[in-house]
């Protein structure tokens, strides 16, 4: 079976998603994952191995945990073994007084699961949620937290009313306790960094623009671990279709560090400085691609029929035969059509 775009369904179907978790997903850039080609590398179907000793405390179909630090873990999503329940990253930040979880992924399942996780890891229920962006996969799942305890749920006040806007399309009812919780939102200021104290720990929000109009990145100072969101994409090429290509671009080199530092993307392997300035050459190649095509006046439908990732870069996912014309026609409409 072949979808509009060309692309074949991979590992059956939906699994984990109800049909309006479905109708959500597939507005946003969760929406490859339910329609991925058939020959993607064996390599990539778990998103690679663990690697780097790091040591996994739970997995299941849909995704791994993985220690990250000392009270520190990330969750890597699987979803091409045909499971969805996440299928966005995330992680668990323990502290002394409280215990964080990023994200709140595709379906309330997932995010019932890892605050399960946060408890038999930390011995608490979640107290803070963070939601780095509005798309459905990073977000249509909060209402799974408020099964017990609820947490205070953080996110951008633009952030906050386009995921209200995608559920009014959705018809999710108001009175339901997903629109409580998103209604009951902790602000986060769009204009300066924030902190929240779990006592031991300081976890910093930090607001930032390029993958969507309203990002935001999550991040520790020791050890340095960072939660970029849908900012950066690990072996898998990005999903532009809401991006601000330049801003991506500047939003991406604010995160390098001059120490070793942890990346958690939002689709992906756990990344290191080395992979995450090979995403940065990606972004700049298809910039360059982008800028080329806009001086000789060659529209970015045709010029995505030509364009590849340098082979100098390895290999990347492609999740739709559409993705190098989303990312080109962003930057079109960035640069102005001529």
């Amino acid at each position: 079976m072949i979808d509009s775009s060309g692309a074949r369904p991979a590992g059956g179907g939906t699994q984990g998603l109800s049909r309006r978790d479905f109708l959500g997903v597939t507005a946003s850039c969760g929406a490859h994952l339910l329609y991925v080609g058939s020959a993607v590398p064996n390599w990539a179907r778990d998103f690679s191995a663990p690697g780097r000793h790091r040591a996994i405390v739970a997995q299941e179909p849909w995704g791994r945990l993985e220690s990250v630090g000392e009270g520190l873990w990330a969750l890597i999503s699987t979803p091409l073994t045909g499971d969805r329940t996440t299928l966005c990253n995330g992680g668990i930040v323990a502290g002394t007084h409280g215990c964080l979880v990023v994200e709140s992924f595709a379906t309330p399942n997932g995010a019932a699961w890892m605050a399960q996780q946060a408890r038999e890891l930390t011995g608490r229920w979640p107290s803070h949620v963070v939601l780095t962006h509005f798309h459905g996969d990073h977000a249509n799942g909060v209402e799974g937290y408020g099964a017990d305890e609820r947490p205070d749920v953080f996110a951008t006040e633009k952030t906050r009313n386009l995921i209200s806007e995608a559920d009014a399309g959705r018809a999710v009812p108001t009175d339901s306790l997903r629109a409580h919780m998103l209604a009951d939102v902790v602000k986060i200021d769009p204009s300066s960094a924030a902190s929240i104290d779990l006592g031991d720990r300081a976890v910093h929000l930090v607001p930032r623009l390029g993958h969507t109009p309203s990002d935001v990145t999550v991040e520790i100072a020791e050890p340095s671990v960072v939660w970029c969101g849908d900012l950066v994409w690990n072996r898998m090429f990005p999903n532009y279709r809401d991006a601000i290509p330049s801003q991506l671009s500047r939003g991406v080199r604010a995160l390098v560090r001059d120490q070793a530092t942890v990346y958690v993307p939002g689709h992906g392997s756990v990344a290191d400085a080395s992979d995450l300035n090979r995403y940065i050459e990606l972004i700049d190649d298809v910039e360059a691609a982008a800028r080329l095509a806009h001086e000789r006046g060659i529209p970015a439908t045709e010029a995505a029929e030509s364009y590849s990732v340098p082979e100098s870069l390895g290999e990347w996912v492609m999740f739709s035969p559409r993705y190098y014309e989303v990312a080109l026609s962003a930057w079109e409409k960035e640069l102005g059509r001529t």
